[in-house]
Parts: C-alpha cells; structure tokens; sequence
C-alpha cells in the first residue's frame, strides 16, 4: 500500500484574488515582510497497491484529469509506502 500527497496550485502566470486576501489580511497583523502570498489544494490519498510505478502512475492520472485543471493549475506529489 502506498500513499500519496497531490499539492495543486495557480501556475505563476494566473492571478490568485483569493491569495491577494490572504496577503492583505496577512498585513493587516503586522506581518509586513509576506509577499507573494498563493492559495491551493492539499489531497491525500491511499493506493492498494505493492508496486510504487503504478500508485504514482495512479496518482497523476488522477491530478490530471480530476483534480487539477492544467490550462490554469499545475501539480506536484508525493507516494511513500506504507508500513504496516
């Protein structure tokens, strides 16, 4: 068994309204030093699996036709065996 984290966030070039709330409240606290602040999504998943090439296989089939939508977000993973 395997398990997999999906980390789904705006490419660079689209613009993030909901990170810019962030940042704007951010400042609001007095933490002026924060920039660039940028909003995404956190997806864990367990794959039954013994083979690690298929369960990332797995996972970015699933990052790409569910949970990211390319034309604006990009992903990244990670798959780690689980110890039982």
């Amino acid at each position: 068994m395997f398990h997999s984290k999906v980390f789904v966030t705006l490419k660079k070039s689209i613009l993030d309204p909901q990170g810019k709330a962030v940042e704007q409240g951010i400042h609001s606290l007095g933490f002026e030093s924060v920039g660039n602040v940028r909003i995404g999504k956190y997806i864990e998943m367990d794959i039954d699996t013994n083979l690690r090439e298929e369960a990332e296989h797995i996972t970015k089939q699933i990052s790409e036709k569910l949970l990211a939508n390319l034309v604006m977000e990009s992903f990244s993973s990670t798959t780690e065996q689980v110890k039982e």
